[in-house]
């Protein structure tokens, strides 16, 4: 296992961890994790996520798990950042597009989708 490398960032953060699977369908997989690569992202979605306040952002995939890790600023307010991406240009399109993948109404939201894990566990300094 190689692992990734990540640039630490200075400062305090949150860090959301989120949980969906999709459509058990190794074709739809394929496609999902396609539309989620640098050449066919779109970049509206990506502008969208930075400009309210998200730092990072990333999915890992397990068979037809997903995890999203998002680290955003310590006085980052969920609920108010979601309520703004929900209205930038593209995302409800985006919303739309992805349902199909992910079993669900076309008109969900993305904190309709994902799920909130609980950290159980951290290894403190």
């Amino acid at each position: 296992m190689e692992g990734y490398i990540q640039t630490i960032s200075e400062g305090r953060i949150k860090r959301y961890v989120q949980f969906l699977e999709i459509e058990d369908d190794p074709e739809l997989i394929a496609e999902y994790r396609k539309w989620h690569s640098e050449e066919y992202n779109w970049p509206e979605i990506r502008e969208g996520i930075r400009q309210v306040g998200i730092l990072e952002m990333e999915i890992y995939i397990l068979g037809n798990r997903l995890v999203m890790i998002v680290d955003a600023p310590a006085d980052f307010d969920w609920q108010e950042a979601m309520n703004r991406l929900a209205t930038l240009p593209r995302q409800a399109e985006w919303e739309a597009f992805v349902a199909r993948f992910q079993g669900c109404r076309a008109d969900a939201r993305s904190d309709e989708k994902w799920q909130p894990m609980e950290r159980m566990f951290r290894l403190w300094p």
